[in-house]
């Protein structure tokens, strides 16, 4: 019964910020590597951002220095700060877990930086 539900997005101007929210359920929240995907229309999904078990993070490039992803064990909980946000952040954000060979993803949160 693993579940991951997302939450925090919303519409912000250029250089505001959002922080995203993945609440997980189902599995040892804090033994797994944790990662944040998004995807924009007509795109292919694309890796943001990991935190690793011991809270070792990795970044794409087009998100290093501005976004930073972080963990609350106690809470079950991943974030994602994202600060000095770009029109093309834009994008639906997804919240990933995977079990051996068997990946699960959270709905989604929707993500619009405009003027």
């Amino acid at each position: 019964q693993v579940q991951l539900v997302e939450s925090g997005g919303g519409l912000v101007q250029p250089g505001g910020s959002l922080r995203l929210s993945c609440a997980a359920s189902g599995f040892s929240f804090s033994s797994r590597l944790m990662a944040w995907f998004r995807q924009a229309p007509g795109e292919q999904r694309e890796w943001v951002a990991s935190i690793t078990s011991s809270s070792s993070t990795t970044y794409n490039d087009s998100v290093k220095g501005r976004f930073t992803v972080s963990r609350d064990n106690a809470k079950n909980t991943v974030y994602l700060q994202m600060n000095s946000l770009k029109p093309e952040d834009t994008a639906v954000y997804y919240c990933k877990v995977t079990d051996h060979f068997t990946s699960y993803w959270g709905q989604g949160t929707q993500v619009t930086v405009s003027s």
